[in-house]
């Protein structure tokens, strides 16, 4: 590539572009995406896409929370007594618990409808 001095040397400037390069630019300088109606579908179809990955995040975070919750508050359970009585109070828990966790994985199942 042949290099043009400026300014009795002191600058470079790269070499004028043939014109051959200029038409691609023929017609709109501005259209740099091709067919504005193509790149506005385009950018419908990754909307959706960004869409229905959110959604699908979103349910799965849900279920995750729904099965952490209910993990967590099993965890923390003092059990006393014998088997019996032990089970009777994982029954008591899980029998509050697990209202809220049904709703938690219902409105993600929702969302992903």
């Amino acid at each position: 590539m042949a290099r043009e001095w400026c300014d009795e040397g002191k600058v470079w400037r790269p070499p004028r572009a043939p014109f051959a390069y200029m038409s691609a630019m023929e017609g709109n300088p501005f259209n740099l995406f091709g067919d504005p109606d193509e790149f506005r579908a385009r950018m419908e179809e990754l909307q959706e896409q960004m869409q229905s990955s959110q959604r699908v995040a979103w349910a799965d975070n849900a279920i995750k929370l729904a099965v952490e919750m209910t993990v967590a508050s099993i965890g923390r359970l003092e059990l006393t007594g014998n088997a019996d009585e032990q089970a009777m109070q994982v029954r008591d828990a899980i029998r509050l618990l697990f209202p809220e966790a049904v709703t938690l994985v219902s409105e993600a199942r929702q969302g992903l409808a």
